[in-house]
């Protein structure tokens, strides 16, 4: 690895693209589940039955902490952008760690209310 690769700031960098991804992935299985409501009630009987399962309640724990870590290294690059910074190691550095707390335990809240 690069030097730069081996700081907070570039793993809060790929963990804000790649939770993106991951999230415009779900968002047409969200979308088309919304469409069985509207339509379906049936096949949203089912669908629902099948979303009881573990696995299914362990994805939506890894989607729901996928979003609040996009949301939080959101905000990160918004302060970066938006405010003036001392030192730009500073700049890079601030709100990473606290990221990623918050998106661990919004996902472990979210953990005690499924299960």
């Amino acid at each position: 690895m690069k030097g730069y690769q081996r700081h907070r700031a570039y793993f809060a960098f790929l963990g804000h693209r790649i939770s993106g991804i991951l999230l415009a992935l779900f968002l047409p299985v969200h979308f088309y589940v919304l469409g069985l409501a509207l339509n379906q009630q049936a096949a949203l009987d089912e669908f629902l039955a099948i979303s009881e399962l573990p696995l299914v309640k362990f994805a939506e724990w890894g989607l729901v902490s996928l979003l609040a870590l996009h949301f939080c290294f959101g905000m990160r690059l918004l302060t970066l952008e938006l405010f003036a910074w001392s030192t730009p190691r500073q700049a890079r550095k601030s709100w990473v760690t606290g990221s990623v707390l918050i998106a661990l335990v919004v996902g472990f809240i979210f953990l005690l209310r499924v299960l």
